[in-house]
């Protein structure tokens, strides 16, 4: 058994080596230049991702949507996963981790607009959509519309899972020395009770959850910042500096360099925004809009909210506090770092995550099941939902090293046919920008006949 765990470990390195975050990053920038900085576009996105209005056809709205992929892109990554960027690549890893947030919003952007472009209607009179869809419709290869699809309903039972039902039962056991029985079966029936409803219980759901845990976490880090403020311009200029220099530890391992900084800034700005692995959207495609340019508009602010606000808010956090010198690392050193501020600090900690993860769990069930509704069609969904709230408390109790190696594994796999058909079909994204991106970003005149019609479609 451990030499199968070593085995899928090297294997889970390799596949997030540099081959892949050079091809994520290369079509980050890539994308950027050809649709010519659609960040520049952020304000007006924020904005509509915040209507909630029916524009359209689909089974949820835009905001919806939005909230549903953001439940399953802020997790663990975005707290523990910044600690162990800054562990391994120093300071110098949250400004790369940021770089990757602002150029990500480009991919964000356009993969979701494949997947509302090439969606279609299920025999149940749902949506369907994303990276699958687009792979057999838009480039006409079924067989890595197939791969991918597989990669996700195999990567969601870990990442989106046993992974987050594990951090959340091993944190309570040790913040408040509960059973991982009692944590578990708790998780487990809220889970239920959730997303035995399908996607509008669990858009529903989101649309509460997140926004309340996305503003308490930015707060309270606030906070924190605000309270140990006397350090905040020399984080900054540490941040700025060891991205470009590099900045040695003083305690417990060796110092990072430059190159550790770009590559655990990058890897864990990738892996927390998931722009470019084609899980988010596949949520896009179930949202109520006019165009695809208008939804690709809103999806692309959850890489903002996700990385270039929440993890650069925790980097920040983190290497204030000064205990990423001392050799501790990950989970020890998000609770550490926290923990400066009596009160406040643990308690922003113990929410975030408790409310982060269990968010993930609902997000990427979804992801799941619309991959195995994909690969076995509709009778696969309620077998899948069933399935999915066993392994709830399973990896509630149950620690599986394999498995959650396995899952990071399949979870880079995903990203490979995504990107194949994101610089593949780069042309129609141009062209759908060129043709819808003007009326949406410089609405129609009152009282002209444009706004009227828009007016008519939004009441339908």
């Amino acid at each position: 058994m451990e030499m199968i765990e070593r085995y899928l470990s090297q294997a889970s390195n390799f596949v997030w080596g540099p081959p892949l975050l050079i091809l994520l990053v290369g079509t980050h920038i890539y994308l950027t230049i050809r649709l010519r900085f659609i960040q520049r576009y952020l304000g007006k996105a924020i904005k509509i991702s915040f209507q909630r209005k029916r524009e359209g056809e689909g089974d949820v709205s835009q905001f919806g949507s939005l909230t549903t992929a953001l439940a399953a892109t802020i997790g663990t990554g975005n707290i523990v996963g910044v600690a162990t960027a800054v562990a391994a690549g120093g300071p110098g890893a949250v400004l790369w981790m940021w770089l990757t947030g602002v150029f990500g919003i480009a991919t964000k952007y356009a993969e979701a607009l494949l997947s509302v472009k090439y969606r279609i209607t299920t025999a149940n009179g749902m949506m369907a959509g994303g990276p699958m869809y687009v792979l057999e419709r838009g480039m006409k290869q079924k067989w890595l519309a197939v791969i991918f699809a597989l990669f996700t309903a195999i990567a969601a039972f870990g990442i989106g899972n046993m992974v987050q039902a594990n951090s959340i039962s091993m944190m309570v056991k040790e913040t408040f020395n509960i059973s991982p029985w009692i944590t578990g079966i708790i998780l487990t029936i809220l889970t239920a009770i959730v997303i035995l409803g399908g996607i509008k219980s669990i858009a529903r759901t989101c649309e509460g959850l997140v926004p309340f845990m996305a503003i308490f976490y930015v707060i309270g880090c606030t906070i924190i910042l605000v309270i140990n403020y006397r350090a905040i311009p020399d984080t900054l200029y540490l941040i700025f500096s060891s991205a470009f220099t590099g900045q040695a530890a003083v305690g417990g391992f060796l110092g990072a360099g430059m190159r550790e900084a770009i590559r655990y800034g990058v890897a864990r700005g990738l892996f927390s925004n998931e722009s470019g692995l084609g899980s988010a959207p596949i949520v896009a495609a179930a949202a109520q809009t006019k165009t695809p340019v208008r939804q690709a508009l809103v999806s692309s602010t959850g890489t903002f909210w996700d990385t270039v606000v929440i993890c650069a808010i925790t980097g920040l956090v983190v290497v204030s506090s000064g205990d990423w010198t001392h050799g501790v690392s990950g989970a020890a050193l998000t609770k550490s770092a926290f923990a400066h501020i009596p009160y406040v600090g643990p308690i922003v900690l113990t929410v975030g995550l408790l409310t982060f993860v269990f968010s993930t769990i609902l997000g990427w069930s979804y992801y799941g099941e619309k991959a195995a509704e994909y690969l076995f069609g509709t009778g696969a969904i309620k077998v899948y939902r069933y399935m999915w709230v066993v392994a709830v408390l399973v990896g509630s109790v149950v620690t599986l090293p394999m498995v959650w190696s396995f899952a990071d594994i399949a979870n880079g796999l995903m990203a490979v046919p995504n990107l194949i058909s994101l610089i593949a079909l780069t042309p129609v994204i141009v062209a759908e920008t060129k043709l819808h991106l003007k009326s949406e970003i410089a609405p129609p005149t009152p009282g002209s006949k444009a706004a009227v019609m828009e007016a008519n479609a939004g009441t339908d």
